[in-house]
């Protein structure tokens, strides 16, 4: 009598229960892939595969000769523009001296002219190389910018799970050095059916289990990713959950059941 009071009850929602399940994997939805901007050697490297690290941790540090010639020319340039401006305010402040001085003493009218001409050749060029020193400045801000880049810093908290470098390797603009993973952004991927596409919703509550750790829990459905697999057939699905056991790794096998309802086969 009870089955079926419960038959029909199902009968009278026009919708029946069912569950299936899947099979997935662990991985980070925060991972960085580390490269550098500026060519160089490698010079020293502070972490290795395995070793977690904090955000702005230094990772490894270049030496680039090619720097340190660009670095020492920035240098000398501002020095000897700085010396320029002072011998030119020097030789403004004896001309101001001597032009006071043949005021006093009553000197020809040409004379203070002659003055006046060479105290604006002096202005001139003090002001032409208070603008070299100003260039030159800017050229050493920018070869400070570039040392920082030397100097390779980790973007978030994470773990090492690739190292392609050693020491006294050339590092290129744009190349893979390291792989960094955030351990506590976690997702679940799975690859569901195409027959069974229509049984998975965003948002939807699924059981995850992971058999190694003999752990349950439960997640959300992030996205259905409409990109099929055209030899399985399948798409994929990520599942959003709460890292509740610090032995969770990416890369880990799981289970995820997911249940739905449907409307039956009209007969």
């Amino acid at each position: 009598m009870r089955n079926i009071l419960l038959s029909v009850l199902i009968l009278s929602t026009g919708l029946y229960a069912g569950s299936f399940r899947v099979t997935g994997t662990v991985v980070s939805d925060n991972q960085k892939m580390i490269g550098a901007r500026y060519m160089g050697y490698v010079k020293r490297i502070y972490f290795d595969i395995g070793d977690k690290v904090k955000r702005e941790d230094t990772l490894f540090e270049l030496e680039s000769a090619e720097f340190d010639i660009l670095k020492n020319q920035a240098d000398l340039a501002l020095e000897q523009a700085e010396i320029m401006v002072d011998m030119y305010r020097t030789r403004m402040d004896s001309i101001k001296r001597n032009k006071a001085k043949l005021g006093r003493d009553g000197g020809s009218k040409i004379d203070l002219e002659d003055m006046d001409i060479i105290a604006d050749n002096v202005s001139a060029g003090l002001a032409a190389s208070q603008a070299l020193v100003k260039s030159a400045a800017e050229k050493v801000k920018q070869m400070a910018t570039i040392a920082d880049y030397l100097e390779v810093f980790a973007p978030n908290d994470g773990i090492i799970v690739q190292k392609r470098i050693r020491v006294g390797d050339l590092i290129v603009p744009g190349m893979l050095t390291m792989v960094l993973v955030d351990l506590d952004h976690l997702e679940i991927e799975a690859q569901v059916a195409e027959s069974d596409l229509l049984k998975v919703r965003p948002r939807q509550m699924v059981d995850i289990e992971i058999p190694s750790l003999k752990h349950k829990m439960r997640g959300t459905i992030k996205s259905v990713v409409p990109s099929a697999n055209p030899m399985a057939h399948t798409f994929a699905i990520r599942i959003k959950f709460k890292k509740d056991h610090e032995m969770i790794f990416p890369g880990m096998f799981a289970k995820i059941d997911i249940e739905y309802r449907e409307e039956p086969t009209p007969y």
